[in-house]
């Protein structure tokens, strides 16, 4: 029961801050009619000499968390070393410590999606936003097939409260490969932060679920009560990570409206440049820029 305690605790709450961070960012981004969720980074050479600015926060995070869950997975509690992954002194070579390692492989995929997110913002010359998503969906996709041979051997409780995870982590790894060639479409801003939002959720309240069921009493896998309520609780899981994303959004309303306006000045609003835009079209930004600096 530890390890099952320990395998939720930390990427429930990676996932809910995570979530609760990119709420925030969606937020803004529809209140100031953002065309990008994230404006892309200019090429290196145009970045000046100054790089700590463009040092991608994202994928640091989910790669220092990754290490952390990996070490956690193969050397917690202290004294413990879970490395070995075959008894070669046993004639039958059983495969040993098959959760940690489950887990591990886990961990491994973010810590290549960081990797990337790294490698792409803040070292190649140019961002690859392409391959950020790619790599962010493959790892949604390997915790779903970890999630799905996670059940084998399992009770019948373990393999429902899986199989409901398996729900929110398969939808975002679809709206992430979709984004690889549709990105920067709002619709799918609000739907990913509320697919985070159920996600974090869900592995959180699994530390509670699994150890204190409302009856006070242990669950039982074979009563179908307890199994019916835990379907009813994920679908309260639906609506809360709907209803937070809404408060999310209403708090960054209230600062959009009545805080960030006396900051801007009037008349002075930026306005980011079309990447696709023509040069007759660029002609008449700068003409329109001389204009206005003629006026002044």
């Amino acid at each position: 029961m530890m390890g099952t305690l320990e395998g939720h605790l930390l990427p429930g709450m990676f996932f809910l801050i995570f979530s609760l961070y990119y709420s925030v960012l969606m937020s803004l981004a529809l209140l100031r009619g953002q065309r990008f969720l994230k404006p892309p980074l200019p090429p290196r050479e145009k970045r000046g000499h100054r790089s700590w600015p463009s040092v991608p926060v994202e994928g640091v995070v989910k790669a220092v968390i990754s290490v952390i869950g990996l070490m956690a997975q193969f050397f917690y509690p202290p004294g413990e070393n879970r490395l070995m992954m075959v008894d070669w002194e046993d004639p039958q070579r059983p495969f040993l410590f098959k959760d940690s390692w489950q887990h591990a492989t886990m961990y491994g995929f973010f810590l290549v999606s960081g990797v990337v997110d790294i490698l792409s913002q803040w070292c190649w010359a140019r961002q690859n936003i392409k391959l950020e998503r790619a790599a962010e969906a493959l790892a949604f996709y390997v915790l779903a097939l970890l999630m799905a041979s996670h059940v084998e051997n399992k009770g019948t409780l373990e393999i429902r409260v899986h199989l409901l995870l398996i729900v929110p982590v398969i939808l975002l790894g679809l709206v992430l490969t979709i984004e690889v060639w549709a990105p920067d479409q709002p619709p799918f801003w609000v739907f990913k932060a509320w697919m985070w939002q159920v996600l974090g959720n869900w592995l959180l309240q699994l530390c509670v679920v699994m150890y204190v069921p409302p009856s006070g009493q242990p669950w039982k896998g074979d009563n179908p009560t307890d199994l019916a309520f835990l379907t009813i609780f994920f679908c309260w899981h639906l609506g809360f990570g709907a209803a937070t994303v809404a408060a999310v959004y209403g708090l960054c309303s209230l600062w959009h409206h009545h805080w960030s306006s006396w900051r801007e000045a009037p008349g002075a609003k930026y306005q980011p440049c079309p990447m696709g835009s023509s040069s007759e079209e660029l002609e008449k930004l700068r003409s329109g820029t001389e204009l206005q600096d003629g006026s002044i």
